[in-house]
């Protein structure tokens, strides 16, 4: 069986700053799908064109958008790059110019020229949860994202809260307080019984 090895992390998008290359229909669900998850993501756009609601969402969140052809100069300071133009030749010379700029890259539909992929999400409170198919079926990621939207419950943070307070409680060391943490937790996962 083949395997997902991927490394998941999650990126604190306020303190990085990304550029998306296009403006179309792909461009405007990425910028949806990084403003969703990260409200104040440091997100700069360039394209000859962009979609109305690609502007309007850009405005709402003071998004910078720059109307011009893409040339590696727009990848100054950037930390992460997305390319979404229906233009091929345009979106590898985006992940060759990230490449030699040591920029993670990410092109759409093109999972040979990603560093990463954008997974599902599911948020709830402090709780996050991001889903990977490894580039191979975004509607799965999309389906597991719908089932855990449904299974997680809405009250999960208020657990979190509660636990992080009763972390700070706990007396001994790292191990001890960790096994206390997971003794107090265990119910929290139903085992079916055989």
């Amino acid at each position: 069986m083949e395997r997902n090895e991927l490394y998941p992390i999650f990126l604190k998008v306020s303190n990085l700053h990304i550029l998306i290359i296009g403006g179309g229909n792909v461009a405007l669900e990425k910028l949806t799908f990084l403003l969703k998850s990260s409200p104040n993501a440091q997100v700069e756009m360039v394209a000859p064109m962009f979609r109305d609601e690609t502007i309007e969402l850009a405005n709402k969140f003071n998004i910078k958008m720059h109307n011009a052809i893409y040339d590696a100069s727009f990848l100054k300071g950037k930390h992460i790059a997305i390319a979404t133009t229906d233009n091929v030749p345009v979106n590898e010379q985006v992940y060759h110019d990230c490449r030699e700029r040591q920029i993670l890259v990410n092109v759409a539909d093109n999972p040979p020229y990603c560093d990463f992929y954008m997974g599902g999400i599911v948020t709830k409170g402090n709780v996050k949860v991001a889903i990977s198919t490894n580039g191979k079926s975004p509607t799965t990621a999309k389906r597991l994202r719908q089932f855990f939207e449904d299974v997680i419950p809405e009250n999960i943070d208020d657990l979190v809260k509660n636990l992080n307070e009763f972390r700070k409680t706990i007396k001994g060391d790292f191990e001890e307080k960790v096994e206390t943490l997971n003794e107090f937790t265990k119910g929290l996962v139903n085992k079916k019984e055989k």
